[in-house]
C-alpha cells in the first residue's frame, strides 16, 4: 500500500474507534438515545456494554499502531 492507502485506512479505523467506543459510551451514559447500527455495543446488557466499547477503543488504538508503522515503511 502507497502512503494515500495507509492513511485512508487509519481515518476510517480512527473513526470507527471513535464512533464505536467514545460515542456509544456517550450515548449510553449521557443520553436515552437506544441503540441503533451506528452504536452497536449499545444492544449489551449494562456491564458488557461498557467492556465492548473499552474494547473497540483499545483495539482501534492498536491498529492505528500497526498502520502508522506499515506506512513509516512504505515511506522510507
Amino acid at each position: 500500500m502507497n502512503e494515500g492507502m495507509y492513511r485512508l485506512v487509519m481515518f476510517v479505523v480512527a473513526f470507527l474507534g471513535i464512533w464505536e467506543g467514545i460515542v456509544a459510551l456517550i450515548f449510553r451514559l449521557w443520553t436515552d438515545k437506544g441503540p441503533s447500527v451506528l452504536t452497536a455495543a449499545n444492544y449489551l446488557d449494562a456491564p458488557w456494554c461498557y467492556v465492548v466499547a473499552a474494547g473497540t477503543i483499545v483495539v482501534a488504538f492498536i491498529l492505528l499502531a500497526v498502520l502508522e508503522q506499515g506506512r513509516a515503511r512504505a515511506e522510507a
